[in-house]
């Protein structure tokens, strides 16, 4: 059974960060793209950050770049997401994904989920 799960989440005052990790097991995704998601209240799920497989290319939100850093770790079949500088507006579920196709936009090109881990963050 193919899973990813997530875990790092939690409460954090603006300003400060969070390490967010996704293991996967069943499987190895060591040839997907993997990516990160949010989805806050009312609003559509967002796609934060991806990541190439080899780990060389990266792509980022307008709304996280340079205060977000994904990275992979293919031996571990797990990648990460540090999250600095955070605001209230980062407040949301954070999920990770994978992807057999490369460094794909498209939420539904992502094949592959996790539950989601919950980021609040405080004023």
């Amino acid at each position: 059974q193919v899973q990813l799960v997530e875990s790092g989440g939690g409460l954090v005052q603006a300003g400060g960060s969070l390490r967010l990790s996704c293991a996967a097991s069943g499987r190895t995704f060591s040839s997907y793209t993997r990516g990160w998601f949010r989805q806050a209240p009312g609003k559509e799920r967002e796609l934060l950050a991806a990541i190439s497989y080899s780990g060389t290319t990266t792509y980022y939100a307008d709304s996280v770049k340079g205060r977000f850093t994904i990275s992979r770790d293919n031996a571990k079949n797990t990648v990460y997401l540090q999250m600095n500088s955070l605001k209230p507006e980062d407040t949301a579920v954070y999920s990770c994904a994978a992807s057999p196709k490369y460094l794909p936009i498209l939420t539904a090109s992502y094949n592959a989920w996790g539950q989601g881990t919950q980021v609040t963050v405080s004023p």
